[in-house]
């Protein structure tokens, strides 16, 4: 048995510019941080040839191609792993690849990429990893997504994270010292809205959307570069404005980003003490991120107690081979 253990993911500032229809016009750039919240991708070599993979049912084939899960298919077919593998995987959070924005299926597949590759004996690095991930949900699947959520699961750590025109990635990370990462821990809170994030409803929108919104992304990777800054300098005093200010930037991108329901439960984190905040991932639903200070964390609880919180913490490594026996 090989077991991989690969993050989940929160973005602070700069999520879109990391399409490729944006990024090549100049750079695109996001800060964004691994958490403490895991999917488990576990292989195991089977009797026979068959393929089986399990999640929420379970398909068993004599012929790859003839797999419905598309992310196991594709890694399995990249990695030329064909035959006689049973495929499992967990999460800690909601189901593996319900919409959550906290870049659940990025972090599925580079989870399965690197049990594959642990089963032909190999040892991928962090960049090849988020590099095979990228091919196949954005070239092979045509996933309208971007780059950002592969590299957050295969490097791990609270990084600045930039994309060039020439498909190069540079990925910084921003936590050499724990001090940062813990003091912005204590004044953020998580929230889930029960609201489920469909990427699959956003990003198509907002992919088309982008020679339009040039100017709005143009803001938003500034905001990912002004924040970059502030934190390398141990300066935490900007990051609630600036998640605010991404957020009322991000809605615009497109029409199903936000709704009135996720307006409400925004403006009530606010009213309450709340600089800034955001909803995770594509929008939609999902995970709800506020930054205040700590006295006012009572408050805003109270502004949200229909909401579940969700306690959490950042998360230093990437995805990584937990067991292989």
């Amino acid at each position: 048995m090989i077991i991989s253990k690969t993050p989940l993911r929160m973005s602070f500032a700069g999520g879109a510019t990391d399409f490729k229809d944006y990024y090549q016009r100049k750079y695109g750039a996001v800060v964004s941080s691994a958490i403490d919240k895991y999917i488990y991708v576990s292989l195991n070599r089977k009797f026979d040839d068959s393929v089986r993979v399990s999640y929420s049912k379970t398909e068993e084939v004599s012929d790859i191609n003839k797999l419905e899960h598309n992310l196991a298919r594709e890694a399995l077919r990249l990695t030329g792993v064909d035959k006689g593998v049973d495929i499992n995987y967990a999460s800690d959070m909601l189901p593996a690849r319900e919409g959550t924005g906290l870049g659940a299926s990025s972090s599925l597949l580079v989870g399965i990429l690197n049990v594959l590759h642990a089963y032909k004996g190999e040892t991928p690095s962090s960049e090849q990893l988020a590099g095979e991930a990228c091919r196949i949900e954005i070239e092979t699947l045509k996933h309208p997504i971007g780059k950002q959520d592969q590299y957050a699961a295969a490097f791990g750590n609270f990084n600045y994270i930039k994309f060039n025109p020439d498909e190069s990635v540079l990925v910084e990370p921003l936590s050499a010292d724990e001090e940062i990462p813990q003091e912005l821990r204590k004044n953020l809170l998580l929230f889930y809205t029960g609201l489920s994030s469909s990427s699959e409803a956003v990003l198509p929108e907002q992919k088309e959307k982008i020679e339009k919104n040039v100017a709005v992304l143009d803001e938003m990777a500034k905001l990912a570069d002004e924040l970059n800054v502030s934190l390398r300098k141990k300066d935490t005093s900007s990051f609630g404005e600036i998640l605010h200010q991404n957020w009322l930037l991000k809605k615009s991108l497109a029409s199903k980003i936000s709704n009135s329901k996720i307006d409400e439960y925004y403006e009530a984190a606010r009213g309450a003490g709340a600089a800034g905040g955001k909803i995770l991932g594509s929008g939609g639903g999902g995970f709800l991120l506020v930054f205040a200070k700590p006295e006012n964390h009572e408050n805003i609880r109270r502004a949200l107690s229909g909401l579940k919180e969700t306690k959490f913490n950042f998360e230093k490594e990437g995805s990584k081979i937990v067991y292989a026996d």
